[in-house]
């Protein structure tokens, strides 16, 4: 998988030879020698994973990771350190600062790939989700980011697989204080509560006798529902090619037994903010996607949407050769109410109007705000008289109640004209909705307040 990765060292010789492991492997690869230069390079190169030394003069590798996920535009890129240093405390300092993983030298290639090609393939489904939000001012991408910032990755919800009760008390004893923490002693039963419950985080034992728990996290990734739940393994030392296996099938994270309590805190806590961050990504993504197909003011789907989803109603329609009705809304005299009321007074008659056509219609009818004081109604599966009936339902519905305006201190008196027209044999949605335009412009020529069909 082809991804550029950031090479921070002090010692050339280091950095010469890990770009060349790297680039036989087809990364591409940029350097730096020292903090500033790493900071400078994360910003301008769009680097996909950083592998960071530890002791440089100046800014040690644990402030470079401490700046990079404290910046908005650097927070998501992955970061591994790759030092001597070999202590447990080491290893949490790193992972408390940021760091994805912290591996101890020397590195297999193996190994040192393996990891590479797991957290840029998270990186890059992570830049899609970024890319798919479009911009910050309009779908809140700097609220995500200061939001991820400031996430400390506690109060997350985990489910712990494992049947062998020394292993899980430990981990449960290392979360209980900072995160809700929940066993399940058989795989088979854990697959279902995961895809029940929304939980934060899985960490699943590869200790069973008679189960393989790789086939476990291939089952949540093949899941739709727990594709996106995050997975840590604990091993034992000698497992290494089962960890880099399940790497490979989509594992977030791993922990080596013996388990050190101050290490397990921070893996989990920067798996549950990796989470979260990807879910508020995927909100953004459904607020844009909703932003983009619906009328902000009233909450129907706006014109966009209604004119392309038309077509794709009228070629079912007529496939199987059901009738199709279109009924078009136009509010009478509505400029004056914005005149003689102001702007906020015609605001909240549309929205009230809003209300009142989404209790007229079915739900699998299309109502949209066409513009301004128009609307659409696109009904399946609905003949003529069963469209007038609509039309006149709603007519009635407007006209019997009136609408309150400037929050509720006055009552206003409003009525609707309304088209109608059917689907014919050839119709494409601009001469349906044209047809019923006309049906709405005779209603209002002979009176308003009025349903008139299209005479064709």
């Amino acid at each position: 998988m082809p991804a550029r990765v950031l090479v921070v060292d002090d010692v050339l010789a280091n950095v010469r030879l890990l770009e060349a492991r790297l680039t036989a492997e087809y990364f591409e690869v940029i350097t730096a020698m020292n903090g500033h230069e790493a900071l400078d390079a994360c910003v301008r190169s769009q680097c996909d994973i950083v592998l960071l030394d530890v002791m440089m003069p100046g800014m040690d590798g644990f402030e470079v990771c401490r700046r990079l996920k404290e910046d908005p535009a650097t927070h998501h890129i992955p970061i591994v350190i790759l030092t001597a240093l070999d202590q447990p405390a080491d290893r949490v300092r790193g992972l408390e600062a940021g760091a994805d993983d912290f591996l101890t030298k020397p590195v297999s290639d193996v190994a040192l790939f393996a990891r590479v090609r797991s957290l840029t393939r998270l990186k890059m489904m992570t830049d899609e989700l970024r890319m798919r939000a479009v911009s910050g001012h309009q779908v809140g991408m700097g609220a995500v980011s200061i939001e991820t910032i400031l996430d400390n990755g506690l109060n997350g919800k985990i489910l712990v697989v494992d049947d062998r009760a020394a292993s899980y008390e430990r981990i449960q004893t290392a979360l209980r204080d900072t995160h809700k923490v929940e066993i399940e002693t058989s795989p088979q039963e854990a697959l279902f509560r995961a895809s029940e419950a929304d939980y934060d985080l899985m960490i699943v034992s590869l200790g069973f006798d008679e189960f393989d728990a790789l086939r476990l996290c291939s089952q949540v990734r093949s899941l739709e529902r727990t594709r996106n739940l995050p997975l840590l393994i604990v091993s034992e030392p000698e497992e290494t090619a089962r960890v880099l296996r399940g790497l490979d099938l989509g594992v977030n994270d791993y922990l080596v037994r013996p388990l050190d309590k101050n290490e397990i805190v921070a893996r989990v806590a920067t798996q549950v903010r990796r989470k979260r961050y990807a879910d508020r990504l995927r909100m953004n993504v459904l607020q844009s996607m909703e932003l983009a197909l619906t009328d902000p003011l009233t909450g129907l789907h706006n014109r966009r949407y209604m004119e392309t989803h038309i077509e794709t109603l009228l070629e079912q329609a007529a496939s199987r050769e059901k009738p199709l009705g279109v009924v078009m809304v136009d509010i009478d005299f509505f400029k004056p109410i914005n005149d003689n009321y102001g702007h906020d007074a015609g605001d909240e008659v549309l929205r009230e109007f809003a209300v009142r056509v989404r209790a007229s219609v079915r739900g699998i009818d299309l109502a949209c705000r066409f513009g301004g004081e128009e609307f659409v109604i696109v009904m399946p599966d609905t003949d003529l008289a069963t469209a007038q009936m609509v039309g006149e339902r709603l007519r009635k519905k407007i006209a019997s109640t009136p609408f309150s305006i400037n929050h509720g201190q006055n009552q206003l008196d409003v009525t609707i004209s309304v088209g109608i027209a059917m689907r014919e044999n050839g119709d494409t949605g601009d001469t349906v909705l044209k047809r019923a335009d006309q049906a709405l412009y005779r209603a209002k020529r002979s009176g308003r307040n009025r349903v008139e069909c299209d005479a064709a």
